[in-house]
């Protein structure tokens, strides 16, 4: 009876425990794909803290100057966000900007005056909040977790406030 009863818990544990196994591997296959979108959305947030740093110091344009620090707040905070729910969710981010970014960065610091502008205007605010509102909306379509869904519905109306304002200054930009 001993023996049967031992066998039976030596079955029971097996099961659950391969059981537990299988979910455990299907849930961290599902959430790759949703970690990988909040790495993503990181990013985006690094790179416009980053650019709005450096447009913050070398426009001369005020309503420029304003943009890029309603760039470095409002991404920052966003980037809070991100790195709470990243932490929530066992999930390490990046903390600077990937190669394509620091290229951009480099190609920014090098222009002066109007050049500068019409650059950072253009691919900071118009090019990269165009990709990153692309981002958001495929998250809000595709990611498995309700969390990861509702920062990308949270972030969104930011980001098409952000790309907005940049297309009028496009507009603007000499």
């Amino acid at each position: 009876m001993k023996t049967l009863f031992r066998t039976a818990t030596v079955a029971a544990v097996f099961a659950v425990t391969y059981g537990l196994s299988s979910a455990v591997l299907a849930q961290a296959k599902l959430e790759a794909a949703d970690a990988s979108m909040l790495k993503d959305i990181a990013q985006a947030s690094i790179a416009e803290v980053e650019t709005g740093k450096v447009a913050v110091e070398k426009t001369n344009s005020a309503d420029i100057k304003k943009f890029a620090q309603m760039m470095v707040e409002d991404h920052t905070k966003g980037l809070s966000d991100v790195g709470s729910l990243a932490k929530n969710k066992g999930v390490e981010l990046p903390d600077v900007p990937d190669a394509k970014h620091r290229a951009a960065m480099l190609k920014f610091k090098a222009l002066q005056g109007d050049a500068f502008d019409r650059q950072y205007v253009k691919q900071a605010g118009v090019d990269d909040h165009e990709a990153t509102e692309k981002l958001l909306k495929k998250t809000q379509a595709e990611a498995k977790d309700p969390e990861v869904k509702a920062l990308a519905t949270k972030m969104l109306p930011v980001v098409q406030g952000h790309l907005a304002h940049s297309q009028r200054l496009a507009g603007s930009v000499k």
